[in-house]
């Protein structure tokens, strides 16, 4: 190499001429070209992966029984370009299930997406009698706003099954956003187990673990069906509660419903119109706003950094006299191990327990809002 010559045997002087001769000549040290070698394949790969999960929405399935907060939910999800509404499944829990599917028709149709499946499921609980909750959602569910005849028609499969096929034809991909009684998701996963490891997420609306909303211990889309919540619990992958005590922390006001009204359309006035029942009727009750359930769950689907969750193991209570339907959290994460010693138990080591669920224990709720309101205003 000319200029680079060295004679004799310093192998070490050598070196450090060549490198001086390269630097001269603009090159870089190795050390240095490994670092920009390094530090280019890190930005690509940043590069790549944000590149990829903006190009690739989160699929999902909504199940769900139509009342106002079920309508805010499916309109924030259906208005996120974080989500790919993959169909809507029925099931009865606000509304009996034929008006529940009536109301989804119509709400996908206002929004425009006749192209997203919408299923009838089961017709009633497991092993009780159904409980409707129009007191809260008006005479149709839908505040009494009667919305235009859909353009869509409902899809001719069963809601369950068809959340098998979907489950099984994008595999690690689909989450379930259950926010209804949980009627649906027990007969798919009941029918067919092999779903459990193939589903990405499964986000529920429901329980509670500071006590109820239908009664001292009960929130109401578990106490709607408890024997498909213990077994949706209980299936074998890990459930993220966003429970009732949650949701009635996050709560939609006045305020708001003023900002709603500031700007029109189609689906902006159709949710003021909702937001004004639900919020009214709410006052009655003695609260100063309305509790945001189900919108809340799907935004921690799309977003779980909108809630501070806990990882615990969750049963749910199934024949309690004043307890049935209560999501029963062990906070500890053990049981203590009782062993008979003569006349009495004593203590003897704890038992520890596999999480089942994380738990929402609190949800920004500002942040939350503005997200809300940006999605449904088209902001």
């Amino acid at each position: 190499m000319p200029g680079a010559e060295v004679k004799g045997r310093d192998t070490a002087a050598n070196c450090r001429i060549i490198d001086v001769s390269m630097s001269e000549k603009g090159l870089l040290p190795v050390k240095q070209l490994r670092f920009l070698f390094v530090l280019l394949s890190f930005v690509f790969a940043v590069f790549v992966t944000h590149a990829f999960s903006q190009a690739s929405p989160q699929r999902v399935i909504i199940d769900t029984d139509p009342g106002t907060d079920d309508a805010m939910a499916i309109l924030l999800a259906l208005n996120s370009p974080e989500l790919k509404v993959e169909a809507f499944t029925v099931v009865p829990g606000n509304v009996d299930g034929r008006q529940g599917l009536e109301n989804a028709l119509k709400i996908v149709s206002l929004a425009g997406h006749c192209d997203v499946p919408v299923a009838a499921g089961a017709q009633h609980p497991l092993n009780q009698k159904l409980i409707t909750a129009q007191y809260w959602h008006g005479k149709n569910g839908l505040a009494n706003v009667e919305l235009p005849a859909s353009q869509c028609k409902a899809d001719p499969r069963f809601g369950p099954d068809l959340i098998l096929q979907l489950v099984h034809q994008y595999p690690h991909q689909i989450t379930l956003i259950p926010i209804g009684p949980l009627t649906n998701i027990a007969l798919a996963v009941s029918k067919d187990p092999s779903i459990v490891p193939l589903v990405n997420k499964v986000v529920i609306m429901g329980g509670s673990i500071t006590g109820g909303n239908v009664d001292g211990a009960a929130e109401a889309n578990i106490y709607g069906d408890p024997e498909a919540a213990q077994i949706v619990f209980n299936a074998g992958w890990m459930v993220t509660m966003v429970g009732s005590d949650v949701g009635e922390r996050t709560l939609i006001t006045r305020k708001e419903l003023e900002q709603l009204r500031s700007t029109h359309g189609p689906q902006n006035d159709f949710i003021a119109q909702l937001v004004d029942f639900y919020v009214t009727r709410s006052e009655k009750s003695g609260w100063s706003g309305a509790a945001m359930y189900d919108p809340l769950a799907v935004a921690i689907a799309m977003d779980p950094t909108l809630g501070t969750l806990k990882e615990m193991h969750v049963d749910v209570e199934t024949r309690g006299e004043f307890t049935r339907g209560e999501t029963v959290a062990n906070r500890t994460g053990y049981n203590e191990n009782n062993v008979l010693h003569g006349d009495h138990y004593e203590i003897e080591s704890l038992i520890p327990l596999q999480p089942n669920a994380r738990v929402c224990l609190a949800a920004d709720r500002d942040r939350f809002l503005q997200l809300f309101l940006s999605r449904i205003q088209g902001k």
